[in-house]
């Protein structure tokens, strides 16, 4: 067949086509790849080698995105597009795993260790006495947000699972600071300190307050506000938890005491409890932040939604100001703009603070993609409304479904995998955030073809 007779081929996919794409998929991940009914990043062809962020033991699941909570949502949309019993039952599985994953503190770490010798302190087994509950990358919040839509699929009636969500927010809700504030980590209750606006730091920077435990202080590294709005969102739909709601609003008070003062009306990636924007890794110095300064506005907007308070938009208006006039050249932002003078910083390959992006660390992005022609948009027009997938893209999703139900990742030179060093080209894998990726598009597809 020509290239162009596939393509004119391909976008006469129906929606029961696509349901049985759904069902062999959701049949092969979950008998095969699973383990105690959770999943790491990437899984060899063979089956025999797993990988998180770095190597998976044969007894470890993954919690951070895109392991087991992403394809444990990925199941319950393939579930609510299909009723197909079998999708609920994977999402159960997942998130059974994640119960017995769940730490005392209440949170989750970014992996489950069912070994015979687990360094965690787990809320419903025995382990070890690492405690700390983490918000980084999404690991607790995606995992919340799962296990309370599970609760909700059955309707509240599985004692276990219930618990572990209530447990899970009630921990969530108590380790936010007074000022609105999260951290990193945490292990408990949040301590109490005084509420202050941002501000300069009077004191060197470069040299100067460095603290080890960074993951205790205030914090919006990889995009934490905007991953527990939305997962606090959830909370208050689903069980109208008018805690979670106060969190929200709580949060954007936050946002607006972070934002910096004039003329860098941006926000910073960590907070001192004095306000001040903080070191983290040693490649994370204070400064105004591009990346999370997005997330920061993207999470005010989401809030003035649910609140209709106009003071969650004005942060939003003298923040799009500020970062239009620091775009790049190429359009983009830079992950980090200096206190005082707003050149974009970066480090050198050795770790030196520089304003030249010529020599950086190839293991981190010193520059984001600027989303603020979206931002505006949200803030004069409302949230865009999701599509679903055109009939082509369904069918190319279709096709790639191999006869055991896999769609099947091959590694080309100088692909950058998430945790992962570079696999060799040609190797051949199962990802899960192609799956979870594939099978959302495909549920999105067919909700969107049923009769009105």
């Amino acid at each position: 067949m020509t290239t162009l007779a596939a393509a004119f081929l391909l976008p006469f996919v129906q929606a029961d086509e696509a349901v049985q794409a759904l069902k062999k998929a959701v049949a092969y991940y979950r008998t095969t790849v699973a383990v105690r009914g959770g999943y790491v990043y990437y899984t060899s062809e063979d089956l025999r080698d797993r990988w998180g962020e770095g190597r998976a033991t044969p007894d470890q699941i993954w919690v951070q995105p895109p392991g087991t909570p992403a394809v444990g949502l990925a199941y319950l949309a393939a579930w609510r597009a299909t009723k197909d019993p079998v999708c609920l039952e994977a999402a159960v599985a997942a998130a059974r795993a994640l119960v017995d994953g769940q730490l005392e503190s209440g949170g989750w770490q970014n992996h489950v260790d069912f070994g015979p010798a687990p360094k965690h302190q787990y809320r419903t087994r025995k382990g070890g006495r690492n405690n700390n509950s983490s918000f980084d990358d999404g690991q607790t919040q995606t995992a919340l947000r799962f296990m309370m839509a599970v609760d909700e699929a059955l309707d509240f009636k599985d004692a276990a699972i219930h618990e572990a969500a209530q447990y899970g927010l009630s921990a969530v809700l108590k380790a936010q600071f007074p000022n609105g504030a999260f951290p990193q980590v945490f292990r408990g209750p949040a301590p109490h300190h005084p509420v202050v606006p941002a501000k300069l730091p009077d004191y060197d920077w470069r040299t100067e307050k460095r603290v080890k435990e960074y993951w205790d202080l205030y914090t919006l590294n990889d995009g934490l506000a905007g991953t527990l709005c939305e997962t606090l969102l959830e909370a208050h739909r689903i069980y109208k938890d008018e805690k979670a709601r106060a969190a929200l609003v709580r949060l954007g008070e936050f946002l607006i005491l972070a934002q910096m003062p004039s003329p860098q009306r941006g926000w910073a990636q960590q907070y001192t409890y004095e306000m001040c924007p903080a070191w983290a890794r040693k490649f994370e110095p204070p400064a105004i932040s591009g990346g999370e300064g997005q997330d920061a506005m993207e999470t005010l907007l989401a809030i003035h939604r649910l609140t209709g308070e106009a003071r969650f938009l004005e942060p939003v208006k003298a923040g799009l100001a500020y970062y239009r006039a620091c775009l790049l050249p190429d359009g983009g932002l830079a992950r980090y703009y200096e206190l005082g003078t707003n050149k974009p910083l970066y480090m050198t390959s050795d770790y030196r603070l520089t304003n030249d992006d010529r020599d950086v660390p190839s293991h981190y992005a010193f520059k984001v993609k600027s989303r603020l022609d979206a931002i505006e948009k949200e803030m004069r027009e409302g949230p865009e409304v999701a599509k679903p997938p055109s009939a082509s893209e369904v069918a190319r999703i279709v096709k790639s479904l191999d006869a055991q139900g896999r769609w099947v990742s091959t590694a080309v030179a100088g692909e950058s995998l998430v945790g992962q060093p570079k696999f060799p080209p040609g190797m051949r894998y199962l990802s899960s955030a192609v799956f979870a990726r594939n099978v959302e598009s495909l549920s999105a597809f067919v909700a969107a073809s049923r009769p009105k």
